[in-house]
Formats: C-alpha cells, sequence, structure tokens
C-alpha cells in the first residue's frame, strides 16, 4: 500500500486520475443536467445520478485496467513497471469522488428550485479544481488547466441541460 501511494504522488496515476476525475465530475454532471432541464423530480435525478457514477465509473476502471493490461502484453514490459488493476481502481475512485459532487444537493432537503443552482455551483467548482489539480504533477500553470476543464465541463453540462428541457418542451415528456 506504502508503494501505492508512493507511485500516486510521483505521478504515476496522474493520466488515470485525470482521466477518470474529469469524466466522473462531466458525465454526472451532465446526467444531473439533462435531469434538471426535463424537470424530472429530485428523486428520479438522484436514481439517475447514482447509476450513471456507478456503473460507468466502474466501467472507466474496468476498461483502463484492460487497456494498461492490453498495452503492456504489447510491449512485453515487465509487471512491475506497469499496474493495471491499480490504475483501474484509481480511475474508478477518482471518478466516483469528482462525480458524486453534483448528486449532493439532491440528498439534501434543498428546495427544489436551489437544488440544481447548488448542483451546478459544486459541480463549477470541481471542474475547475479538477483540471488545476493536474498542474500538481505537471507542473503548468493552474488557471489555464482550470479554465480548460471548466469550459469542457460547462459546455458537456450545457448540452445535456438543453437536450432535457428541449425533449421535455417538444414532446412533453416528463416524469
Amino acid at each position: 500500500m506504502r508503494a501505492f501511494w508512493k507511485r500516486f504522488r510521483d505521478g504515476t496515476y496522474i493520466g488515470a486520475f485525470v482521466y477518470g476525475a474529469n469524466d466522473g465530475i462531466i458525465t454526472t454532471f451532465a446526467v444531473v443536467a439533462g435531469a434538471a432541464g426535463a424537470l424530472l423530480s429530485p428523486g428520479v435525478i438522484v436514481i439517475l445520478g447514482f447509476a450513471n457514477l456507478l456503473a460507468d465509473g466502474f466501467s472507466m476502471g474496468a476498461s483502463n485496467f484492460l487497456a494498461i493490461r492490453t498495452e503492456r502484453e504489447m510491449a512485453k514490459q515487465p509487471r512491475e513497471f506497469v499496474t493495471p488493476l491499480q490504475h483501474g481502481l484509481v480511475t474508478f475512485g477518482a471518478f466516483v469522488i469528482a462525480g458524486v459532487v453534483p448528486i449532493i444537493p439532491y440528498l439534501f432537503s434543498f428546495p427544489d428550485a436551489q437544488q440544481f443552482l447548488f448542483s451546478s455551483v459544486l459541480a463549477t467548482a470541481m471542474f475547475f479544481s479538477v483540471g488545476a489539480a493536474r498542474t500538481y504533477i505537471t507542473k503548468g500553470n493552474f488557471l489555464k488547466a482550470g479554465l480548460e476543464m471548466l469550459a469542457i465541463g460547462v459546455v458537456a453540462s450545457s448540452v445535456a441541460y438543453g437536450v432535457g428541457w428541449g425533449i421535455k418542451t417538444m414532446f412533453g415528456i416528463a416524469i
């Protein structure tokens, strides 16, 4: 376990972490935004959010495990150089930690109109934070990295919200 945390701090898992956290916050908030745009109930949003969070997180972690293992097999690298299971677990963990953030307001008794606002604020902060956190390892510009991630997250979430709102408006679909 000590070796895992040493590798984590030295950047061995930075790709898995950034990939998992970015996709976790973007896809989960996109689900929340789409459901909020369709004016679905908070209970439905929680169910959709957690279903996406855990299924997509598992899928990403398992897929990263398979990708790393395949790369290792192709390159005939020694087992200790690349650790596919640990990369997969980091991807899954980062996905879940970042992805749970936009669901949090729906777990509490905020007025319905405020839940999406709080979710949006938390997601926006997480978009920027995950982007900026990359620079801990890369030593790049944290503001630029944070704003890049923020832009991607806002665009993806806006698309999802627009789809939810548009389908509800055009076809009258509501739950």
